[in-house]
């Protein structure tokens, strides 16, 4: 059992001046987005799990490998995080059962040497459904410099019966960034600073 996959789409941009002042230096964000058939579109499957653990590895181990050539390598990589986008015909279960495994996130956690979890989102839409892709630093979900959303759209993905699964980096914050650490505010709220609640 094997991803049917249509096609992969490269997104990638490299911001010189963000607001109005020029960054420091150059400040990317980029994706990769594998377009997949969805192999339980239009009908109700009550055990999803058959097609997650075939998938998630080969898309896991696939689209990893491309973003870090995109990178550069994993050290490059400061913030990351992973959506997708379900079909008409499809459920936000299927998107969620894609890139809520193990199986394919951790061949990009471990490839980008992370500790924090994967920001995420799962959607559904039509083709050119904008994708929104929540990113985080890597190794601090704290570090507000790096709450960024990448956004980008595919003109004719997905279809009804399709999938778009992403994965999203950037290789540094914002370059600009002066709002604090929730680190900060957890200190002038009295609260501690491992408290999980807090964001």
């Amino acid at each position: 059992m094997q991803p049917e996959i249509r096609k992969i789409v490269t997104y990638d941009e490299e911001i010189l001046i963000e607001g109005f002042r020029k960054a420091d230096r150059p400040w990317r964000m980029f994706a990769v987005a594998a377009v997949v058939r969805n192999p339980w579109a239009g009908r109700y499957v009550e055990d999803l799990k058959p097609e997650i653990q075939a998938y998630g590895p080969v898309l896991g181990e696939m689209m990893t490998d491309r973003m870090i050539r995109l990178a550069g390598s994993g050290d490059a990589i400061e913030a990351y995080g992973k959506a997708a986008v379900v079909g008409l015909n499809g459920e936000i279960e299927h998107a969620s059962g894609l890139i809520h495994t193990l199986r394919f996130g951790n061949h990009y956690r471990n490839a980008v040497d992370a500790k924090s979890y994967l920001a995420f989102t799962n959607t559904r839409g039509p083709a050119n459904a904008p994708i929104m892709v929540p990113l985080m630093d890597k190794n601090d979900a704290g570090r507000r410099s790096h709450y960024l959303t990448l956004q980008f759209s595919i003109p004719d993905a997905p279809r009804d019966d399709e999938i778009v699964v992403v994965l999203g980096a950037a290789t540094g914050g914002r370059p600009h960034h002066r709002i604090g650490d929730r680190y900060q505010d957890l200190k002038d709220l009295g609260h501690a600073l491992d408290n999980p609640a807090a964001v």
